[in-house]
């Protein structure tokens, strides 16, 4: 295939992240208040579009490793133009549905595609371009990965007071196909990464399974909130497989995931706050929205959720401010005491106080949004640059499994504890402000436990020699004796 007429072009590249990853996460979040007008529609009962709605997401795990594994044997970019075919005719399929057959094959297609596009075209966009694009970059990435998910209630809502979806899945088609588009004048030809990679099917077979089996389990007992055979076995059983997964690819020799490299002080800190954050901000969001199903109108559930996504503006660009300096992993840190102050307000707001809601997810928008992408760099730039496919592959494999398995538990917890409703979800919110603080307790003691002081990246190394940004010393290293030295000015690089 030839070069596009754009492939040199930043904008360009940045609008093709954009419109790739946007869709799908806004349809995660703007599918909750939709939730029982597709079902009527498309003719499935609640409980087979719920667990459709989770096994999607298992989609969107499973994408990031089969994505690392295609792209080390693959032309990266023609599997991008085929991802993004993927994701148009799956979109359009979606918001076309006859029946319900349809649209679960379709949905669950959506999500796939989205983590294959997440891996296959964010990384060239930090590697690919200076420096000096990196905190835009930066800005961008948190916009994508949270700020279409902050928006989606808001969306789903005001689309859910029509009586009406299939518009909103239109729009979705439109902008997958936008980003179709975007691939074809972007396009640039490249070899595959390595092709002396082995194919991993081990690797591939655990994801598979284990992600599907997970999200299933936890599909359907948020769907019946009965905690039989039927959910709690697969949501175990999955869970056990991924487990798995990890401790294989720590021991192998040559992984699709670099879990090894990761394991110093700034890769697992990073990782450990953007899992908790997600975990934390994702139960707090659905049980949010629970409460607000009967106690407010879908228009007015959509204002609520408005401060939420402002929130998330500010702090992509509070992100791009902080992202050349020594002060990231403290923007990481910070986020978790916010989503904690978030749960706090939401324990005496969620039965019906709109400005209470609204001033409680605004908030919860600033802390989510402050960890997730900061963690996910800190990892990034841990490493060589050439490994960035991979980290990113890891994290956002073990950040769907946080993300999106926590929060329909929470739910059934909230449906059991208590005598009402209200009762549960407090309940639930607790656990959520628990699991927050834990989080930045946890991040803390990570971080000191190997870090003596803050380090600026030296990001121009990192892109052109490929060496890690800065030194991630062993993990509690202060704490054995290893740390009473500063750290290198230039750091040492990690074998993969």
């Amino acid at each position: 295939m030839p070069n596009g007429p754009l492939n040199k072009s930043y904008p360009a590249d940045a609008a093709l992240v954009i419109c790739s990853l946007v869709p799908y996460l806004v349809l995660t979040a703007a599918v909750l208040p939709l939730s029982q007008i597709i079902a009527e529609s498309v003719g499935l009962s609640t409980t087979a579009l719920d667990v459709t709605i989770s096994v999607s997401t298992a989609g969107y795990a499973v994408g990031t490793v089969l994505a690392v594994q295609f792209a080390v044997r693959l032309p990266a970019r023609r599997m991008l133009v085929l991802y993004e075919v993927m994701l148009t005719v799956s979109a359009v399929l979606a918001a076309w549905a006859p029946t319900g057959g349809v649209f679960i094959g379709a949905f669950i297609a959506e999500g796939l595609a989205t983590s294959l596009l997440l891996i296959a075209a964010v990384p060239p966009l930090v590697t690919r371009w200076p420096a000096r694009k990196m905190p835009l970059t930066g800005g961008i990435m948190n916009l994508c990965i949270f700020g279409a998910v902050a928006v989606g209630p808001t969306i789903g809502a005001i689309q859910a007071s029509s009586g009406d979806w299939r518009p909103l899945f239109w729009g979705v088609a439109c902008v997958a196909a936008l980003a179709l588009v975007l691939s074809l004048l972007t396009f640039e030809d490249v070899p595959p990464a390595d092709l002396s990679s082995p194919w991993d099917f081990v690797a591939i077979a655990l994801a598979v399974v284990g992600s599907g089996a997970a999200f299933f389990g936890a599909g359907w007992l948020e769907a019946t909130k009965v905690a039989g055979l039927v959910s709690l076995v697969p949501l175990v059983g999955g869970l056990a497989l991924i487990v798995i997964l990890v401790v294989y690819q720590y021991t192998i020799g040559n992984p699709l995931m670099p879990v090894r490299a990761t394991a110093t002080t700034a890769p697992v800190t990073g990782i450990f706050l953007a899992l908790m954050a997600s975990a934390a901000s994702f139960g707090i969001m659905e049980l949010v929205l629970q409460a607000l199903r009967t106690a407010s109108s879908p228009l007015d559930t959509g204002l609520l959720f408005l401060p939420e996504f402002a929130a998330a503006i500010a702090v992509a660009a509070l992100f791009g401010a902080v992202f050349k300096t020594r002060f990231m992993p403290l923007l990481a840190l910070a986020g978790l005491p916010a989503i904690a102050i978030s749960a706090a307000l939401l324990l005496t707001a969620v039965t019906g106080a709109g400005p209470l809601v609204a001033a409680g997810v605004g908030i919860l928008g600033l802390g989510v949004a402050a960890s997730v992408s900061p963690g996910l760099f800190m990892a990034g730039f841990s490493l060589r640059s050439a490994e960035l496919q991979r980290v990113f592959a890891l994290i956002e494999l073990l950040r769907a499994m946080t993300a999106f398995l926590v929060a329909p538990i929470l739910v059934y917890l909230a449906s059991v504890l208590g005598t009402s409703q209200s009762a549960g979800i407090r309940y639930s919110l607790w656990i959520c402000l628990g699991i927050a603080v834990l989080g930045f307790a946890g991040g803390l003691a990570l971080y000191l436990g190997g870090y003596r002081r803050l380090q600026t990246p030296d990001l121009e190394r990192w892109q052109a020699e490929g060496e890690p940004a800065w030194e991630s010393p062993p993990l509690l290293s202060r704490l054995r004796g290893q740390g009473r030295h500063e750290l290198a000015e230039r750091p040492h690089s990690h074998a993969r």
